[in-house]
């Protein structure tokens, strides 16, 4: 701090010269913190930094997360319309016989209005699979930064993404790699210098202050050199809650982390135990019960054309296989959404071989 003035003597006339006081004054100030304060000022703006900048991080892998989900959601309700119109053609087929089975006096006119029935009713479920495709498409270019009102098109074909790491290597993985981790762990060690801060807080601060007085005549320049001290003369209210302000948020940037290492074991767990039970399902579905109903489907329209069965077993059936259809494809995408929210928590743990399955 730079200051300047003059000094008189009297105050009838202008005495420079001619008074022992009279005198033009300059001086600089400058304020020193007690040593060791910048540095820890200095390494708590750091500490700050890294754990900004690992939260950043985070944010990018769980907008990748968002965006594989919405993608995979896109994907199903597609997926869902090509189920609806390829059974929309056996019931159609259905239809048919039922209405040249009441032509010829063999069946009944509810059976024709029960085909038509489920036909229309598809029908108005790939209206509401479309709508939600536009809506799924808004979601997506929201996420993504995507401007203009052009459809994304239909997603590509996916292939499920194989996770071979166990439990419990996965979860050592992602606390060992998790930005949200490194940022609790920065905010612990920020945590710990404003701790220290603190304690510096009741050493005083200091200034060193230089004058020099110009005068004139017989009179001989002066110079100054003094030293302030901030006497912390409150310390009982102000500097002591300050410290024991500091030790809590120490204490509680410790809980933080050890509530983040738990949500994140939980969540490792819950989407691994996600992607068992899906891989279970998919099996059960593909391989027993979708090839089982289609051979029923099969013989109950076989059957229902030369009247041994009736209009409403072959209904029932065919939409069987389309609860279970959709049911596979359901599980699929819900499984492929544990493995990107694993890859978000664990900041992108590759699927590569590192024990049993799973």
């Amino acid at each position: 701090m730079f200051m300047f003035g003059y000094q008189n003597e009297g105050f009838d006339r202008y005495t420079y010269g001619e008074e022992q006081g009279a005198q033009w004054m300059f001086g600089l100030s400058q304020q020193f913190l007690f040593p060791g304060k910048r540095a820890l000022k200095g390494e708590m703006a750091k500490l700050d930094a890294e754990s900004q900048e690992a939260m950043l991080e985070l944010l990018k892998l769980k907008t990748v997360s968002r965006v594989k989900e919405l993608y995979l959601d896109l994907f199903l309700a597609h997926k869902n319309i090509d189920l609806l119109r390829e059974r929309r053609d056996l019931f159609a087929r259905v239809e048919s016989l039922a209405l040249i089975r009441y032509g010829a006096g063999k069946g009944m006119q509810q059976e024709v209005l029960m085909a038509q029935t489920e036909k229309y009713m598809l029908l108005e479920k790939e209206v509401m699979f479309k709508q939600k495709i536009e809506s799924l498409e808004a979601m997506l270019k929201a996420t993504i930064g995507r401007e203009g009102t052009e459809s994304l098109g239909r997603p590509v074909d996916i292939s499920s993404q194989p996770f071979y790491y166990k439990t419990q290597e996965a979860v050592e993985m992602a606390i060992r790699n998790s930005p949200e981790i490194k940022s609790r762990g920065k905010m612990i060690e920020a945590a710990e210098t404003k701790v220290r801060m603190a304690k510096t807080e009741f050493f005083p601060d200091f200034s060193i202050n230089a004058g020099y007085y110009n005068r004139k005549g017989d009179f001989m320049d002066m110079w100054s050199l003094t030293s302030t001290i901030n006497v912390p003369l409150y310390f009982f209210t102000k500097q002591a809650p300050a410290l024991s302000e500091a030790k809590a948020v120490h204490v509680q940037a410790k809980q933080e982390l050890e509530a983040a290492k738990l949500m994140i074991t939980v969540a490792i767990r819950d989407n691994m135990s996600m992607i068992r039970s899906a891989d279970t399902l998919m099996n059960l579905y593909n391989n027993g019960l979708i090839p089982k109903n289609r051979q029923d489907v099969d013989s109950a329209l076989s059957s229902y054309a030369t009247g041994k069965t009736e209009a409403v077993v072959v209904l029932s059936r065919l939409k069987t296989l389309l609860e279970y259809e959709t049911q596979y494809w359901t599980q699929f995408t819900e499984r492929e959404k544990a493995v990107a929210r694993l890859h978000a928590i664990t900041a992108g743990l590759d699927a590569k071989p590192g024990g049993e399955e799973k």
